[in-house]
């Protein structure tokens, strides 16, 4: 599962599973764009895969709006010269009783989640269809396919963009470009546990087979299977690693 050759822009990708996921590809010869609001992470990331033999750059970025993502691309085409695989990973985690969302925070969801690849999607893809290769790979939730209580905001965003995934593998999968999407359960990341707790994730997986949550990389390692040629026939999938909980 080699990337030698490849530019990956992954967004978000200053921790968790981002970080995962770029540490990974850039072990697999990718050349790796790192995007984040956090620049001292940021360029923490890239110094690690820098030291580990890997080739990246970051760039940041808040992905707030179209402008934002347009942009990110400009950046990524001037430091890389073209985008091979894009990685949609950035999102914002809104939850909460319906009656209780501030509208700030609803359209902040909705921006990131959905907007932010929609815009960067539109921007990159051309160039992809114009070489007639290109991947990408959407990284949304295993909640966004069942109902959960306080997870209105952010489960629907996600869904949302599983649907997005599926419109764009039909739009742009004739011209060479594969879209699919990883939909994680509870990851270990340090935002999911400072939220929720390492128990509440471990709690959120009793109905599941593995019993248990992921870490980052069980995810990265799933990203990067649908980035890889490996998964060279695979378009429009929500790839479930969510431990077997869609199955129950």
């Amino acid at each position: 599962m080699s990337f030698g050759g490849d530019v990956a822009l992954v967004t978000g990708a200053t921790r968790g599973i981002g970080e995962a996921t770029a540490k990974l590809l850039a072990h697999r010869g990718a050349h790796v764009l790192v995007s984040g609001r956090d620049e001292e992470r940021g360029h923490r990331v890239v110094d690690d895969i820098r030291a580990a033999g890997g080739t990246a750059d970051f760039l940041p970025a808040s992905l707030a709006d179209a402008t934002h993502c347009q942009a990110l691309v400009a950046e990524a085409l001037d430091a890389a010269g073209r985008v091979d695989i894009l990685i949609n990973n950035a999102a914002i985690g809104t939850f909460g009783a319906t009656p209780a969302i501030p509208e700030v925070d609803f359209d902040a969801c909705y921006a990131l989640n959905v907007k932010a690849p929609f815009y960067l999607v539109g921007a990159l893809a051309p160039a992809m269809v114009s070489r007639g290769r290109g991947v990408i790979v959407n990284v949304t939730t295993m909640v966004a396919s069942f109902g959960t209580a306080g997870s209105a905001v952010y489960a629907s965003s996600k869904a949302a963009l599983n649907h997005l995934t599926k419109c764009w593998a039909t739009e742009f999968g004739p011209h060479g470009i594969r879209v699919n999407a990883v939909a994680p359960g509870p990851t270990l990341t340090e935002n999911a546990k400072a939220v929720f707790g390492e128990d509440g994730l471990t709690k959120m997986m009793r109905q599941a087979p593995a019993r248990r949550a992921a870490t980052p990389d069980e995810i990265a390692e799933t990203i990067a299977y649908l980035a890889s040629d490996r998964a060279s026939f695979i378009h429009g999938a929500i790839l479930p690693a969510d431990g077997g909980r869609a199955a129950t």
